[in-house]
């Protein structure tokens, strides 16, 4: 068996390759710029690099770790892949979701109904606000260069989680003999405002760090210059304010529940990943 692990340069794919590596299971990294060992070229919006994962596997493919592509009709471009991928052999789906996108709802939404419709094993990882947002892009910068985070969320509170609780989640769903086909929403430990967030980082780092409230069109904006799409940005600032109405405000423990061990607090986080704000 191999597994295809699609979103190769995207946050979950890397801690997922490395479970897969670490656990002798043959997999292929997907990406548009893939080269080298153990990657290979895909892009959901072209329908001739379909092949190729097929052509480059040792072993057939059986399971696909789906991360949507950003295009205007995600649902139409990722069942072009789905049903070809079936036609190929492969069994079992599992998608990258998000805890605000429920079965049917926009986006990602449509791709995790027609999973449940046509008869294959499946699962669906619905995370909530990824920990790692904050140590990449415009986060990151405004943190080293302005000592802020800026956010729409007011003083929502969010079970913030770790890429690596995600990948763990989602390599169960993938590799466990009997298909789970069903979602899970993926928390972490505690909740916890972005005050509180920006309070953990400047502990650990010995630097003032804040949490500056913007409004909605700077935010908007904020999407924009680091290459959000305009459909996608609106959807984001929508979840944010959402955010500062409570709509985060969950628990669970369903890290525990698949995994096996608890998910990451965010101190620990803050801890090891202290370097990237310095």
């Amino acid at each position: 068996m191999t597994i295809l692990v699609t979103g190769g340069k995207g946050t979950t794919a890397k801690p997922l390759a490395e479970l897969l590596k670490k656990n002798n299971i043959p997999f292929l990294v997907a990406s548009r710029s893939s080269s080298g060992q153990g990657q290979v070229r895909f892009d959901w919006s072209d329908e001739s690099t379909y092949e190729l994962p097929f052509q480059a596997a040792t072993e057939p493919i059986t399971a696909i770790y789906m991360v949507a592509p950003k295009v205007p009709d995600v649902f139409g471009t990722m069942k072009a892949f789905i049903d070809f991928a079936r036609g190929k052999g492969v069994k079992r789906f599992v998608l990258l979701s998000a805890t605000p996108v429920p079965i049917g709802g926009p986006m990602y939404g449509k791709v995790h109904e027609y999973l449940t419709q046509i008869g294959v094993e499946y699962g669906v990882v619905r995370p909530t606000w990824f920990m790692n947002n904050l140590t990449m892009d415009v986060y990151n910068k405004e943190i080293i260069e302005k000592g802020q985070i800026s956010s729409g969320a007011k003083n929502g509170k969010l079970p913030w989680v770790s890429a690596e609780d995600i990948a763990a989640v989602a390599y169960r769903l993938l590799t466990d003999e009997k298909p789970h086909n069903t979602d899970y929403t993926v928390r972490g430990p505690e909740l916890l405002t972005y005050d509180q967030v920006a309070e953990i980082i400047s502990k650990e780092i010995g630097k003032p760090v804040k949490h500056n409230s913007v409004s909605d069109e700077e935010l908007y904006q904020r999407f924009i210059e680091i290459g959000t799409g305009e459909e996608e940005g609106q959807i984001l600032v929508m979840l944010e304010g959402q955010i500062a109405q409570g709509s985060e405000e969950q628990m669970d423990e369903n890290v525990l529940k698949v995994t096996g061990r608890p998910p990451k607090s965010f101190a620990t986080f803050a801890a090891e990943n202290r370097h990237n704000w310095l």
